[in-house]
């Protein structure tokens, strides 16, 4: 699970589980649009068929779709045969709506065991964690939790995690456009997760 990568550069990669929505995913499109960066979008695939336009909208302005199951189980609950269905069929919505295959996993509830690594890693995708799961957006705990605890995990090469889908996500929306705003000023560059990864320092 990589939280975070080595780097040299200002850059971080800001991540969205759950969606796409049709109320959130636009107003974090819009946030990112106005900051000039790119964020990666860890999708469900019964939320995709649901929304396939905004699929193709926050693909079409340069963002990362990664894979986030098809119907968001725990991996670690079910059968391997199951965990590769999950995520294949998760894969064929992705290629279908916008014909490419996605190259980040994340596991839901980052739950996994030695089955989904083994699966995950011969699909040839990198499996992505965070490093502020502290914030617990999915929580809604308050903006100013989720900022500060975020903030304080910013440093070259972090991984963010919030969430897009499910439930209120206007605390999430808040916090997000502060932090946006806050890395911007501070000399960040916002990437998607495989950019970020192609920074990575050798050891």
């Amino acid at each position: 699970m990589i939280n975070e990568i080595s780097t040299f550069k200002k850059a971080v990669a800001i991540t969205f589980d759950d969606g796409p929505n049709p109320t959130y995913t636009p107003e974090v499109l819009e946030i990112f649009s106005e900051a000039e960066g790119k964020a990666t979008f860890f999708m469900i695939g019964e939320q995709m068929n649901l929304h396939p336009d905004l699929v193709k909208l926050v693909a079409e302005q340069g963002h990362e779709i990664g894979n986030h199951t098809y119907s968001h189980p725990k991996l670690s609950e079910i059968t391997p045969a199951d965990c590769l269905t999950e995520i294949e069929q998760n894969e064929k919505i992705i290629q279908e709506l916008i014909g490419q295959t996605p190259g980040v996993f994340r596991p839901p509830y980052l739950d996994y065991n030695n089955d989904t690594i083994s699966i995950v890693s011969d699909k040839g995708y990198s499996m992505i964690g965070a490093l502020n799961l502290e914030a617990q957006d999915w929580e809604q705990p308050g903006v100013e939790h989720i900022l500060t605890i975020s903030r304080n995990c910013v440093r070259n090469g972090s991984i963010l995690i919030f969430h897009d889908g499910f439930g209120d996500r206007s605390q999430t929306i808040q916090a997000v456009k502060e932090l946006v705003s806050w890395l911007i000023s501070e000399g960040y560059q916002l990437l998607t997760v495989s950019e970020l990864l192609k920074l990575s320092a050798p050891e």
